[in-house]
């Protein structure tokens, strides 16, 4: 077996999107996912709503080749992967002074969390317009408006539980952002709001959202249409 391939800290997250298909085997799926879980990683199920895709897997894991397992196994078991996205986990250099345990909730998440069945994934990048350049503002100001960002989106505690990776070098975008919801309008209302600042009316590039709900995989599977036999 190959080596461990892990960050310097924090965790690998793949977003997987299938859809599925008439030679999609739900005991094959299973298998693919509790290898995954006995290896020490995490996977959350998602029924996805729309046209994009039947089911998400989200996984997180410390160890790239088991992220890379897990899609092989799920590929092999009839799924057919239309859509992924790659990133790490990781405190933003805007955060560098937050508590330990704050640090450790952003590196090492555990998730899924209770009572938040309403999930979304957007990837985004920061303009690099000729009149607005997000990387060319000095870092104070940045950093201003990333509090400012931070300070709209703590009034949703409670409500939303959200995660922000990064994928910069890793994929097409350079964070990845998956939010969990109690209600689906929880959703709706917390990014409505976060695009009001700055940070994100004036520098930010948004691509295609993906919904759904969180769910047991089983169930997942059932809802998709995923049935044995």
């Amino acid at each position: 077996m190959s080596e461990p391939v892990t960050p310097a800290e924090g965790l690998g997250v793949l977003h997987l999107f299938c859809r599925v298909g008439p030679l999609a085997d739900p005991e094959g799926v299973g298998t693919a996912v509790t290898a995954a879980e006995a290896a020490g990683a995490q996977v959350v199920p998602v029924a996805i709503l729309g046209h994009k895709a039947d089911i998400a897997l989200m996984a997180l894991s410390d160890d790239l080749w088991r992220l890379r397992d897990l899609q092989t196994g799920v590929a092999a078991a009839g799924l057919e992967v239309v859509d992924s996205y790659l990133s790490l986990t990781e405190v933003s250099e805007y955060a560098a002074g937050i508590p330990d345990e704050m640090k450790e909730a952003r590196l090492r998440p555990v998730l899924p969390p209770a009572d938040k069945p309403a999930w979304c994934f957007y990837p985004m990048s920061k303009r690099r317009g000729e009149q607005d350049n997000w990387f060319t503002l000095p870092f104070e100001e940045r950093s201003g408006l990333m509090h400012e960002h931070g300070s709209s989106g703590r009034k949703f505690a409670g409500r939303v539980v959200q995660l922000i990776t990064a994928s910069t070098g890793v994929d097409d975008f350079e964070w990845g952002v998956t939010l969990f919801g109690q209600r689906p309008d929880d959703l709706k209302d917390v990014v409505y709001t976060l695009r009001y600042d700055r940070a994100s009316a004036v520098y930010a590039e948004f691509g295609p959202f993906y919904t759904g709900l969180v769910a047991s995989l089983d169930e997942v599977l059932d809802r998709a249409g995923c049935r044995a036999g």
